[in-house]
């Protein structure tokens, strides 16, 4: 009788095995089938309106398919120092700053789309996200890491033809040297996001800025898609 027993658990132990594996299996796969869409809020005010936009574009693009995941990077107080024309180095030799804690999600295998937002600054982006931009040159060695990856942009301005589409047009210019897959927004927004901030930072209250956000999240992740295939 208690060979029978020890019989009876030793398979009941073999099949939570297989089930065990099988499930790790299954989970991997999902997991791989995963595809992630990042959002870089380039402004210095941490959690403000360039944040709050990048938010909902985020949103917009999770809703378009159960594979996409999203994660937001606000660089608001974060420190990022600028290139120093190393090209190896991807610009900043030795430089240890909250960059460096931002390159693994930027490469992993799951990144699928990638959006990239500025204030606009005297027409111009925000010298942060002249930084972040720059300091991506790391990705480019030895290989073209962001090659053929759909990136868009948006910009949040003080007025309602406050730079915005300069800011957007400069940071897409950037990604150009990445040779990544320039990705604009739909009508009546098709350069990228542009918001106004018209409302004492309730950047909410531009209901055409936040609608051009959510068409550049739509945008990217239909685009994510069929990068990741």
């Amino acid at each position: 009788m208690s060979k029978e027993l020890t019989r009876r658990a030793l398979l009941a132990s073999a099949a939570l095995g297989v089930a065990g594996t099988a499930a790790a299996q299954d989970a991997a796969t999902k997991e791989a089938d995963k595809i992630l869409v990042v959002g870089v809020s380039c402004s210095p005010r941490k959690g403000k309106t360039t944040a709050t936009a990048m938010a909902a574009a985020l949103e917009a693009a999770k809703g378009v398919d159960p594979r996409i995941t999203t994660e937001l990077i606000d660089l608001g107080s974060k420190t990022i120092a600028g290139s120093d024309g190393s090209s190896s180095s991807g610009g900043a030799a030795g430089v240890e700053d909250d960059f460096n804690a931002i390159v693994p999600l930027l490469q992993s295998p799951n990144l699928g789309g990638m959006m990239i937002g500025s204030p606009s600054y005297f027409r111009s982006m925000s010298s942060l996200c002249k930084a972040f931009l720059e300091r991506l040159a790391v990705l480019r060695e030895p290989k073209l890491l962001l090659a053929d990856l759909p990136v868009g942009a948006l910009s949040v301005g003080s007025y309602r033809n406050g730079g915005q589409e300069l800011v957007i047009e400069q940071i897409l210019t950037v990604m150009l040297c990445h040779e990544a897959m320039l990705v604009g927004g739909k009508p009546k927004a098709h350069q990228g996001a542009t918001l106004w901030n018209a409302y004492k930072d309730d950047i909410t209250q531009d209901e055409f800025g936040m609608e051009s956000a959510k068409n550049l999240g739509i945008r990217v992740a239909e685009a994510a898609l069929k990068h990741k295939g």
